[in-house]
């Protein structure tokens, strides 16, 4: 038995197809709503690690 022809045919299919390309995907639009957060938050890591580091090795005081 062959597979039966669907039953209606979408007129708009074409006019939709855009909603399920790859770049409109959920993923896509959320890395592109932050796009440099990634630089900064190692950027910022590396900040708080070499400010740590240097502020024991170096010895602050007793600031208040």
């Amino acid at each position: 038995m062959a597979s039966q022809p669907p039953l209606f045919r979408d007129p708009w299919a074409k006019r939709d197809a855009w909603r399920k390309h790859p770049v409109f995907s959920n993923r896509a639009m959320f890395s592109s709503m932050f796009p440099g957060l990634g630089i900064a938050l190692v950027a910022f890591t590396a900040y708080v690690v070499v400010d740590n580091f240097y502020g024991k090795s170096h010895g602050q005081g007793h600031g208040h």
